[in-house]
């Protein structure tokens, strides 16, 4: 079993492909409507976020770090967008680079301890989604707006009917592709680009291997590590921006509950949460495994979409324990346990 799950983890982004096309074969033949490509690319859409932010979240953890705090800072980019713009009639794309910045703070933060402070990652991160969720709620008390209705009425649609300015990031479309899956692929073609063919990247692969060593070879993984927070932070402000204008709604509470699709992601893309290993492909593709799956057990098996964590749950569980199983020889420990038992 042991030399199975190895030979499987060795050629892992050949068995999310080969996952990835039962999905459709599984899912299309229960529902041939599962097949109709708008279904599937607004499903794409509608899960976008979760994809921006994994993508950035799989260079914080090939560094040997974790984020959970990305959600928080959806939802804090989208209210200040909100508040900037409705109630003090700031242009709504100032209010953007605004937000921008702020969550880029919030990151700057986070990492600051991380890296220089030596707190564990876990534990920044966990208190940071706490304080950026509570400094969300803050923001939407300034509204004029009740924080429950959320702010909207952003400058959608032109005489034409097609949506412009702010609603395009979000509802618009460049040659029949939807804004937000464009903007997807060329974050894919900016990280692949940045981890595996800068010295950047290189940084980044050493700093999880081996800080230390890192450090004497003359890198300063400290800097290193506090920009993955700052990149992961920036990834979760430009994907609370998007879905605020998908939505056409700004609160503080938007995105709360990705924070297990966005690990899940990352690790089911093969990205070691030791660090030292991970790659861009193993995340988009395992991004789109959990989009498919959550698009297809509502309409093909009636799952509600109250459930719909639940798998996505089992699935980074039986990841997780097949690394342990394939990496650390658990099973090897078990039997010698066993035995000496007996």
């Amino acid at each position: 079993m042991k030399a199975a799950l190895k030979k499987v983890f060795k050629h892992w982004e050949l068995f999310l492909v080969v996952f990835l096309a039962l999905e459709f074969v599984v899912f299309g033949t229960a529902n041939p409507k599962f097949l109709r490509p708008q279904s599937i690319m607004n499903s794409i859409v509608n899960y976008v976020s979760v994809c921006i932010i994994s993508l950035f979240v799989t260079l914080v953890m090939i560094t040997g770090g974790i984020d959970i705090q990305a959600p928080s800072i959806i939802g804090l980019t989208s209210i200040i967008i909100g508040v900037l713009w409705s109630d003090m009639g700031m242009n709504v794309w100032l209010a953007v680079a605004i937000a921008t910045a702020a969550a880029a703070l919030c990151g700057a933060l986070s990492g600051f301890f991380i890296a220089y402070c030596g707190v564990q990652p876990m534990v920044v991160t966990l208190g940071g989604s706490f304080l950026y969720s509570g400094l969300a709620l803050v923001v939407s008390s300034m509204s004029a707006t009740p924080a429950y209705q959320g702010i909207s009425g952003f400058p959608a649609k032109s005489d034409a009917g097609a949506y412009v300015d702010f609603r395009f990031l979000g509802k618009g479309n460049i040659l029949g592709v939807p804004t937000q899956i464009v903007i997807y692929v060329a974050l894919i073609v900016l990280c692949v680009w940045l981890l595996h063919r800068t010295k950047y990247g290189e940084r980044l692969y050493l700093a999880g291997v081996n800080q230390q060593a890192a450090e004497y070879s003359g890198i300063n993984t400290r800097a290193v590590i506090m920009s993955t927070y700052i990149l992961s932070a920036v990834s979760a402000a430009l994907a609370g921006t998007l879905l605020t204008a998908n939505v056409n709604s700004a609160k503080y509470n938007l995105g709360s509950g990705y924070t297990l699709a966005i690990i899940t992601a990352v690790v089911l893309g093969g990205t070691l949460n030791t660090g030292g290993k991970g790659s861009i492909l193993g995340t988009v593709l395992a991004s789109l495994i959990i989009c498919i799956l959550r698009y297809g057990l509502p309409l093909c098996f009636g799952v509600s979409t109250q459930n719909l964590d639940l798998p996505v749950g089992i699935i980074l569980v039986l990841v997780v324990l097949g690394r342990e199983i394939a990496g650390q020889h658990m099973l090897a420990r078990v039997f010698k346990r066993r035995k000496a038992s007996t």
